[in-house]
């Protein structure tokens, strides 16, 4: 058994007294006097994009040929809202049809017959290898190749009657953006580990059992945030059915543009609405990422009014140091 010896310097005094000041009381430690770090190269390029920005800013504010009253004039105009509304019933629907498919595809993809899986890669091959804008006009014009849409005892009729620039419209992108949902699904899919499939296969579920209530559910914390993002893709898309007709926000404002010549500041009106339908929906991505990030990260990201308090009281505190 060895002796256990406090390790003391020798030039150090191991009488009590030493501890002790003259006045009896135990000497206070040294306060730590923390100097913050100055950032002088965040500052220095703030000021540089501020003054960018102002200058920006300034340049489209002075113009003398931009009517700034025709914008705040015709922003809420009801011509205008009419047009934002189809914009977003035309990308509500498309999204629709797109995740739709695009789930179908996804599966087909993933089957063991190679006929499906031939298909649908086909199906993603021509639709994400071709601008949807050529589509469009393809559907649009699909009477100079079919002038009867016939379907036996089912339904007869026109094309042109058929295929009207809603449907063109509703078509076009919706079949498109079913091929890059397809890929988005299959991501989704593919992400689940085999070993549920596996396990869920030992228990006797079948291979559609398995699909529907295995792997879907948890497949969607990958499909759902690049969902959200490529609807918000949608919105600025659907400005290209201007091409087939379809009366949506950038073909009203551009109609009353060439009418009132007034051409930029409706193109101006077009942006803020663009910029106001992509700005709410990209609030309800955001907390929607947030929310099916839960049970892959362990700290989930903050909010962005819990970034703003963040800033502010970092902010405050290195004012007070």
């Amino acid at each position: 058994m060895t002796d256990k010896f406090d390790k003391v310097p020798d030039d150090a005094d191991p009488s009590p007294a030493a501890s002790v000041s003259k006045e009896g009381g135990d000497i206070p430690p040294e306060a730590i006097k923390a100097i913050p770090i100055r950032h002088y190269g965040r500052w220095v390029s703030g000021v540089v994009v501020l003054a960018l920005v102002g200058l920006l800013i300034n340049a489209f504010a002075s113009a003398e040929k931009i009517q700034w009253k025709a914008v705040g004039d015709y922003v809420f105009d009801s011509t205008v809202l009419a047009g934002a509304g189809r914009t977003l019933l035309i990308s509500v629907l498309a999204m629709i049809m797109g995740v739709v498919l695009g789930v179908v595809l996804a599966v087909m993809r993933l089957s063991k017959n190679p006929v499906t899986s031939w298909v649908a890669w086909v199906y993603i091959w021509f639709f994400r290898g071709t601008p949807v804008y050529v589509q469009l006009l393809l559907w649009f014009n699909l009477a100079l190749i079919f002038p009867v849409l016939n379907l036996g005892p089912i339904y007869k009729d026109e094309m042109v009657d058929v295929m009207t620039p809603f449907m063109a419209a509703l078509l076009g992108l919706g079949l498109n953006e079913a091929a890059y949902m397809a890929e988005i699904c299959r991501a989704g899919l593919m992400a689940v580990d085999e070993g549920q499939t596996e396990a869920s296969h030992a228990l006797g579920m079948s291979h559609a059992k398995t699909l529907r209530r295995i792997v879907i559910p948890q497949a969607m914390r990958v499909i759902v945030p690049p969902t959200g993002n490529e609807f918000i893709n949608m919105l600025k898309t659907s400005s290209l059915v201007y091409a087939v007709t379809y009366n949506e926000l950038l073909r009203a404002t551009s109609t009353i543009g060439s009418r009132s010549y007034a051409v930029m500041e409706m193109l101006f009106v077009a942006c803020i609405w663009y910029l106001v339908m992509t700005s709410v929906f990209s609030v309800f991505q955001y907390y929607l990422e947030r929310r099916y990030a839960r049970g892959s990260t362990r700290n989930l990201p903050p909010t962005p009014w819990q970034k703003i308090k963040a800033n502010m009281l970092g902010l405050g505190s290195e004012r007070g140091v």
